[in-house]
């Protein structure tokens, strides 16, 4: 199987293998896919800072692959795994999909999991998962 990676990147939607529900989306270039393979936890290429990270290298929020699922164009990759830790979000949610777009905006509709300042520091923390 050949997987078809853009400009050297391939989307991955990690999905909690329990509840169904999306945790989060990354990018993986050929390396971080196969260091995912040979680990066994979720590994993705940073577009921002240009290197490889393994969810909860930081966090210790980690992401137990137990099953990664390719599309029918082999453009794009779901991975089922068990998160490790109270939440997904480098914000404080389980998931990164914590708000709702409306036509009045967005709406936050996930309770916060834990304070992103205690996991992560004083640091300001949006572009760190």
């Amino acid at each position: 199987m050949q997987l078809k990676y853009a400009d050297g990147l391939i989307p991955a939607v990690v999905q909690d293998r329990r509840s169904g529900k999306v945790l989060m989306l990354g990018y993986m270039n050929d390396e971080a896919y196969r260091r995912t393979l040979d680990s066994g936890y979720v590994t993705f290429f940073s577009r921002s800072r240009q290197k490889l990270w393994t969810k909860g290298e930081t966090s210790g929020h980690r992401l137990k692959v137990r099953e990664i699922r390719v599309d029918c164009d082999h453009d794009a990759l779901l991975i089922q795994a068990d998160l490790d830790g109270p939440g997904c979000c480098h914000m404080g949610y389980k998931s990164c999909f914590f708000r709702k777009l409306t036509a009045e905006g967005e709406e936050i509709i996930l309770e916060r999991e834990f304070d992103p300042e205690e996991v992560y520091g004083n640091a300001k923390q949006e572009s760190q998962t």
